[in-house]
């Protein structure tokens, strides 16, 4: 076990001790307000944790406290992990952004694209092409979530018992008949949907490499970067230090919910959600984001693969809010482009916050996230555990956090 620690002060860093307090008081506030259970913070510049702030509880009715070494689930903040671990095969020669998905899951043969209609009276046509690993690092598959409830597509995902993104007692490869028998909502490459991808992805990755998922993630990215605790699932050693999750009542409160079934090894292992990690873990894993696929000696891509991944893919420059389909069309998506599993700046006149060009990260639907800011040298995180229905901090976590950059 690690802790993540602040080791040096903000003002060596470049940073302003006062704004830093600012942020740390504003997010207190949330935990006064019942907003927010507790929450942990770090910001660290070239490399050093110059700020770390872990105030409230992990577990209110338990009176626990967030501490440097409490257990987080990250939900989506697995995907650019599952990115990773599919470069790594990229770099290897085993796996190619431009292999026909079919080619590893032949399941996904002869796709058909959603043409109009809905529920049984629903039609498709063939696709003009198949889904390619690019298509499924970009989220430009045409492959959706039963959730959004903005497309006559998503509601075949729900009538499949796809409200969640997994049959009920699947597992990771039983999951992929599931989503090959649903129509695409787009042609592949020609829409950005946020989707299941990545639990598409990981099963390539499985397939390639003849490993589970999470033995993969654990011999090639976690154990070689010491993220000590990161995995799908906790050991009774770990189980003190889970935060609780909850969910926002309809009177912007907070209460106890479900949350991922993390005690004991899954049936289904996501390459979309499933992680589980500390503040440490995840700092170790932006680092070597932001060192350019390189920790403390260990390498785990290329730096042009890093390149790769954190530059935007979208055709002809576009955004996420141009490119996307209709559910992504909102302002908070002006000037944000998307790379190989996370989002990427490409226009800090038009976001909705203050961003460095070429800024990239991703969040998690507990209300977690990350970034690296290659510009001005810094690796954020933010992690609480609550899954929000009116609750926005991240904006705000940006602002502040910009604030405190004085050089």
């Amino acid at each position: 076990m690690a802790r993540l620690r602040q080791e040096v002060d903000p003002d060596e860093a470049g940073l302003d001790a006062k704004a830093l307090d600012r942020l740390d008081q504003h997010f207190a506030h949330y935990v006064d307000a019942g907003r927010l259970p507790g929450y942990l913070v770090a910001v660290a510049r070239g490399g050093r944790v110059a700020h770390l702030t872990a105030h409230g509880h992990r577990d209110r009715a338990a009176g626990l406290p967030v501490e440097p070494d409490t257990l987080w689930r990250i939900y989506s903040m697995t995907k650019p992990v599952t990115s990773v671990a599919a470069l790594i095969l990229v770099e290897e020669g085993r796996l190619s952004l431009d292999d026909p998905l079919e080619r590893y899951l032949p399941v996904f043969a002869e796709p058909r694209v959603y043409e109009s209609g809905s529920g049984s009276e629903v039609r498709t046509r063939p696709a003009d092409g198949p889904i390619l690993i690019r298509h499924l690092l970009t989220h430009t598959s045409g492959l959706t979530f039963g959730f959004y409830y903005s497309h006559p597509v998503d509601a075949l995902y729900r009538a499949a018992g796809l409200e969640s993104s997994v049959p009920p007692g699947a597992d990771l490869a039983e999951t992929m008949d599931v989503y090959a028998r649903l129509p695409l909502q787009f042609e592949p490459g020609t829409q950005w949907n946020y989707s299941v991808a990545s639990n598409v992805l990981g099963r390539v990755v499985e397939v390639v490499s003849g490993q589970p998922l999470d033995e993969f993630y654990a011999e090639r990215i976690f154990r070689p970067l010491g993220m000590t605790d990161a995995g799908l699932h906790i050991v009774p050693e770990q189980a003190g230090r889970l935060s609780e999750l909850y969910g926002e009542t309809e009177d912007g409160g907070i209460e106890p919910i479900p949350g991922l079934p993390l005690r004991g090894r899954p049936r289904f292992l996501s390459g979309s959600g499933g992680m589980v990690a500390t503040a440490y873990d995840y700092h170790r894993f932006a680092e070597m984001l932001r060192r350019g696929g390189e920790l403390d000696g260990t390498r785990l891509l290329s730096r042009d693969s890093v390149a790769l991944m954190t530059r935007n893919h979208l055709p002809g420059g576009a955004d996420l809010r141009a490119f996307g389909a209709p559910a992504h069309q909102e302002p908070g998506n002006d000037g944000v482009g998307f790379g190989l599993g996370v989002s990427v700046v490409i226009d800090p006149e038009r976001t909705a916050a203050p961003s460095g060009l070429g800024t990239y990260g991703w969040s998690g639907v507990a209300t977690t996230t990350f970034w690296v800011d290659p510009g001005r040298d810094l690796t954020v995180q933010f992690m609480t555990q609550v899954r929000p229905k009116t609750l926005k901090v991240f904006p705000e976590l940006k602002r502040l956090v910009h604030e405190a950059v004085v050089e």
